[in-house]
């Protein structure tokens, strides 16, 4: 019977989540955004942190891990070897880890459960903590750590030692002769069914996650409903090309953006590029990409996105176990994924990347 209805209802369940999962008010983000922004520059280590950033620093951005307790309702169980191998890596590797919120999901777990059930994790998070290396941000699904008086005590006990949750960190980065300023929040402000709203989180923890559960559904597509772009995420890139040498990093939305795109508007447009070259040879390895992420769309998308302004990590919980993030190293920005290989195990694949240079403003 739950086979049968998986059929019947996973494309349905999937489409009206992406509907009703988010409502965002352009005024209400941008007023969001700026009023964070300001208040990271003017009271630094109040809301937020403000960072000297230079070339020989680097840092890894996940988001949107979602860990749950290991019923059929968590998102992250089959993330959880790639997230840890990435963990792994990028701390051998002495970068900074910046967690950007939902790292928790507290609307369908109780925080008990969630704790029990990923030591694991915690214990690699733990290990940049050591180091003074680890950025924790708070989300709408893990806004308990910002606003429950426990929340200290409670984080206290999952690290070994006290930990500061932020709701931004503002990067500050010296290129040429100019100041380029990377600010990174999760991006839930201004969204009338994440921030603050208490029926999404009834309805999430109350309807939406026991069916998920019986049904056995992540609606964590890679191809995220096929869209090309988000309205969340095109009126965040609304918000940076109105600032002046800023970029924005979030999550939220669980759809990859690089330079304002998301990953699939670039691989159309790579592949009108091969077209008009006539490159039968990356036709088809860009046509296999397509298909093997089963992603479909408008093979022309929007191209008035002209500053290379607004960037999203995209999720730790997409429901093939692959995992996205934002690096940064070498004076360059990269969107990575982590994907299983069943011979040789998590990989580390560099999906774009582009000079930091590239963000400031000409």
């Amino acid at each position: 019977m739950r086979k049968f209805l998986q059929r019947l209802f996973t494309g349905p369940i999937i489409r009206l989540a992406n509907k009703y999962s988010s409502r965002p008010d352009q005024q209400r983000v941008h007023d969001a955004l700026t009023a964070l922004f300001n208040k990271i520059q003017k009271e630094p280590g109040k809301r937020g942190q403000l960072i000297d950033f230079d070339h020989s620093d680097k840092l890894i951005i996940f988001s949107d891990q979602h860990k749950g307790s290991r019923n059929y309702s968590d998102d992250f169980v089959l993330s959880e070897k790639n997230y840890l191998a990435a963990l792994s890596y990028y701390n051998a590797q002495n970068y900074l880890f910046c967690s950007l919120g939902d790292s928790e999901e507290l609307w369908k777990n109780t925080l008990l459960g969630v704790i029990r059930n990923n030591k694991a994790t915690f214990e690699q998070e733990k290990l940049f903590l050591k180091r003074n290396a680890f950025i924790k941000i708070f989300g709408n699904h893990d806004l308990y750590w910002d606003n429950d008086p426990l929340a200290g005590f409670t984080l206290e006990k999952v690290y070994g030692q006290k930990i500061k949750i932020y709701e931004g960190v503002i990067l500050r980065i010296p290129i040429k002769d100019q100041l380029l300023s990377i600010f990174m929040t999760h991006g839930h402000q201004g969204d009338l069914q994440s921030d603050g709203n208490w029926f999404s989180k009834w309805f999430v923890s109350n309807v939406w996650g026991p069916l998920q559960a019986y049904l056995r559904i992540n609606p964590n597509t890679p191809a995220y409903d096929n869209q090309l772009k988000s309205a969340h995420n095109a009126i965040m890139y609304d918000w940076t090309a109105k600032q002046s040498g800023l970029a924005l990093i979030t999550g939220h939305t669980h759809q990859p953006v690089f330079n304002s795109l998301t990953h699939l508007e670039r691989t159309y447009i790579r592949l009108e590029a091969a077209k008009k070259k006539g490159d039968q040879a990356e036709i088809q390895k860009i046509n296999a990409e397509l298909a093997a992420g089963k992603i479909s769309g408008d093979t022309s998308p929007r191209l008035d996105y002209s500053k290379n302004t607004y960037f999203n990590t995209g999720c730790c919980c997409f429901n093939d176990g692959d995992i996205t993030g934002i690096e940064l190293e070498g004076g360059k920005i990269k969107l990575v994924k982590w994907k299983s290989n069943p011979e040789s195990g998590p990989a580390r694949i560099v999906l774009e990347e582009t000079e930091l240079v590239h963000l400031l403003d000409t």
